[in-house]
């Protein structure tokens, strides 16, 4: 199990030091600001949507290594997706992270925030990118908050 939590922190670590999809998108049709006061993450999601698809996602922003991390992931997992499956991704993750979940189990790459739910501080940071992703997709334009 120790091997397999030491993986875990290699890949948050690795989306931490570089994230994939960190840019702004010129041609977004949606985005969001997101902002945990706690830990003083700052996050804006860019989502190029078609129709009910992401075709293109980024995001930029500051923040610890688990929020940096999560939102690296987000851009990873849902580019291509449709809206339902993002919903239905967030559902999972959010049970994952809270202690709800299955263990990661249909999460992929996911599944490496599995022991964020043994650090319930940590929860907001890993799932503010997702909060504000959902933001962005319903189209509103206020500043997303994790309190």
């Amino acid at each position: 199990m120790s091997d397999l939590r030491a993986l875990y922190q290699e890949v948050i670590l690795d989306h931490s030091k570089r994230p994939r999809n960190f840019r702004a998108l010129a041609d977004s049709n949606r985005h969001a600001e997101g902002y945990n006061p706690l830990c003083g993450d700052r996050i804006t999601v860019y989502v190029k949507l078609d129709g009910d698809r992401i075709v293109d996602i980024g995001f930029q922003g500051s923040g610890c290594a688990i929020s940096t991390a999560s939102a690296s992931l987000l851009t990873e997992t849902l580019k291509g997706k449709s809206r339902a499956e993002a919903d239905e991704l967030f559902a999972k993750f959010h049970d994952l992270v809270t202690g709800q979940g299955n263990g990661g189990v249909s999460l992929g790459k996911l599944a490496v925030f599995s022991g964020v739910s043994e650090f319930p501080v940590r929860v907001k940071c890993a799932t503010l990118a997702w909060h504000t992703l959902k933001s962005a997709l319903e189209g509103e334009e206020k500043t997303v908050s994790t309190e």
